[in-house]
């Protein structure tokens, strides 16, 4: 009764013979230690209107354990819209008043500088000014003093302003991600920078984990463990390493997700015979069915307004994504273009749906413009799964097999950029990727 993919993570036939995607539950909460594999971001494609910027080598980082400048321009080319302009040999900080001709010599619009200062006390005092190149005006800048630790996350937080000011959009480069790693026999559940790097484990276990996915206020991770010889949803507070059992009635419990308020999941329960959505409490209690239904339904995914729910159904025979109002009633189908259909996930500013379409045997990544119904595929992959967006709506991260191993990528919506994040710690796969952060 499984459909490859569709129904592996959720239905009781995949609960009772997990496949190797499948496969994860018991979570025994650890101590957050560094990831042993660092990821390495590789950046391919060529947008069409991306900005010319030079990000200059901070004054002083070679002394540093991280060449912030160098995270900061490889952020500002992953997102799309920036490509970098060489730097060699130019020497300033953020004093420096830029020689406006020379840069634009160089075809600059924009113009990065800094410095990193250690101080007495082991801490960085870090320091940079954005220049308009073109006008030759100074855009402003900021000054961080942070402990080694948040020597990256700094690095995030000057792309993001730099992203801001250049573009008029919120960054997302100081964001997190959640993963799920299989190496060997060991399940891990990490959460990471968006980049993939500084990853810390929030759950180990000798079983398996599934469908991590973000709280909107970025505090907790719902999830679907295997513990129980059957799935069930925790919901785990990602600061204390605490959970709390949501969902684990007879049969399976799966495919949790968050209602924009966070006070609500959509799940998947099979305790009234097939699989089928339920709303309930996130602190748990009675759960409330939804729609009345002959097929199997799973992968819920609220709307950004909340009113409704987009979802995975066999009621028509093959997979395809219908969507209900989020107090239930009668469905409507969504996606019309293929045959199979699956992994709903919506963007935050309600625009678009991206989601998996097997294409000849092939799963590839897809996006539906949903105001005109338009769907374009922007992977030649063969093997993606569980898309999702940036908290600005412009990058989609997922997991596929890339070179014959399993990885992460990012993409632009016009999939003209991608970017590998790629480990050497295990099968890499259910990425969800974490809400705007409050600095």
């Amino acid at each position: 009764m499984t459909y490859h993919r569709f129904f592996s993570p959720f239905s009781d036939a995949a609960a009772q013979h997990p496949s190797r995607r499948l496969m994860m539950a018991s979570l025994v909460a650890m101590a957050a230690t560094p990831a042993l594999a660092q990821f390495r971001v590789e950046v391919t494609g060529v947008g069409l209107t991306q900005l010319p910027i030079a990000i200059v080598p901070f004054r002083d980082e070679s002394q540093a354990p991280q060449k912030l400048s160098s995270i900061v321009q490889a952020d500002l080319e992953r997102s799309g819209q920036f490509r970098g302009v060489d730097t060699s040999g130019a020497r300033m900080d953020e004093a420096s008043r830029p020689d406006v001709t020379l840069w634009r010599q160089k075809n600059a619009d924009s113009l990065v500088s800094g410095s990193i200062t250690r101080l007495a006390d082991g801490r960085f005092d870090i320091r940079f000014r954005l220049w308009d190149v073109v006008r030759g005006q100074d855009l402003g800048g900021q000054s961080y003093t942070v402990v080694q630790g948040d020597l990256r996350l700094v690095a995030h937080r000057i792309a993001d302003f730099v992203y801001e000011k250049l573009t008029g959009e919120r960054g997302v480069f100081s964001t997190r991600i959640a993963y799920v790693t299989k190496s060997g026999a060991r399940h891990s559940l990490w959460v990471a920078d968006a980049d993939g790097e500084n990853a810390q484990a929030a759950l180990s276990s000798p079983e398996s984990i599934i469908s991590p996915a973000w709280s909107p206020s970025g505090g907790q991770l719902a999830y679907v463990s295997f513990e129980s010889r059957k799935p069930v949803v925790y919901v785990h507070d990602v600061a204390t390493g605490r959970r709390r059992l949501v969902a684990n009635f007879r049969g399976s419990n799966s495919a949790p997700a968050w209602a924009p308020d966070g006070r609500t999941l959509a799940v998947t329960l099979s305790r009234d015979g097939s699989s089928q959505l339920y709303t309930i409490d996130a602190n748990g209690g009675e759960p409330r069915r939804l729609m009345q239904s002959a097929g199997i339904d799973t992968e819920p995914a609220f709307s950004p307004d909340g009113r409704s729910i987009y979802f995975v159904s066999d009621r028509g025979g093959a997979p395809q994504i219908y969507k209900v109002a989020s107090s239930g009633g009668n469905a409507e189908r969504v996606t019309f273009s293929g045959s199979y259909n699956i992994s709903p996930c919506l963007s935050p500013d309600g625009r678009w749906l991206a989601f998996i379409s097997r294409v000849g045997g092939a799963f590839k990544l897809h996006v539906m413009e949903l105001a005109s119904g338009t769907v374009a595929a922007i992977t030649d992959t063969t093997a993606d799964e569980r898309p999702s967006f940036a908290p600005n709506s412009r990058l989609i991260v997922y997991a596929t097999q890339f070179q014959g191993r399993e990885s992460l990528m990012t993409t632009t919506l016009d999939g003209k950029i991608k970017a590998r994040l790629a480990g050497q710690g295990g099968d890499i796969r259910e990425p969800d990727w974490g809400p705007f952060q409050t600095q």
